[in-house]
């Protein structure tokens, strides 16, 4: 299944400076149940965002009017837990395209990477620094630029570079899936079957 090019983003932030988040916070396994990536945002950070009676929780950062965006700005060691790719899908589900923290676990980094969400990791100083002036301004703009792999706040001088695998960045700049991937390639394929020895 393929999704937007991501090459450029610029957004808003919804910061949660909330380290260890594992996946079964962001979705939990009672929502595991479809095989399809839809539908799966409403029930992100379920537990978080509602109480038991249903009724959103007012001092859950996703229920607070102030900060919105296609960006989340999460603590150290986000996605950790059991290798879910359902966590993926929400986080793309609700409309968020990046997801910006100083340390990410490899299986969550890589399902977020093969359906369009662009895992971000920052140093431990710089994640401290968007945190401080998103919670003094809400309306700060974040710039990330996959192409030169460089994330930056509006108006600022603060700026860094990610790292990120190139296989995974072509992609991500084509708006390839592994799928997407090998069908672009397909006659590159079949030229080099036809001419192979058997």
């Amino acid at each position: 299944m393929s999704y937007d090019k991501f090459i450029k983003l610029s957004s808003t932030v919804v910061p949660m400076p909330i380290e260890n988040i594992d996946t079964d916070q962001i979705i939990p396994a009672r929502f595991l149940k479809a095989t399809e990536r839809v539908g799966f945002g409403e029930n992100l950070f379920r537990d978080w965002r509602y109480d038991e009676n249903n009724i959103k929780k007012k001092d859950f950062v996703l229920n607070n009017q102030k900060f919105s965006g296609s960006i989340l700005v999460a603590g150290k060691n986000f996605g950790s837990g059991s290798s879910r790719e359902h966590a993926a899908w929400a986080i793309y589900d609700y409309g968020f395209r990046c997801v910006i923290s100083s340390f990410f676990a490899d299986i969550f980094k890589n399902n977020c990477l093969n359906i369009g969400v662009l895992p971000v990791q920052v140093s431990s100083m710089f994640l401290e620094k968007i945190f401080e002036l998103v919670y003094a301004n809400p309306e700060t703009i974040v710039n990330v630029n996959l192409a030169r792999q460089i994330v930056s706040v509006r108006n600022t001088k603060l700026i860094e570079n990610f790292n990120i695998n190139e296989y995974k960045k072509n992609n991500m700049l084509n708006g390839f899936d592994d799928i997407d991937y090998l069908l672009n390639i397909k006659d590159s394929i079949i030229n080099f079957s036809k001419n192979s020895p058997i």
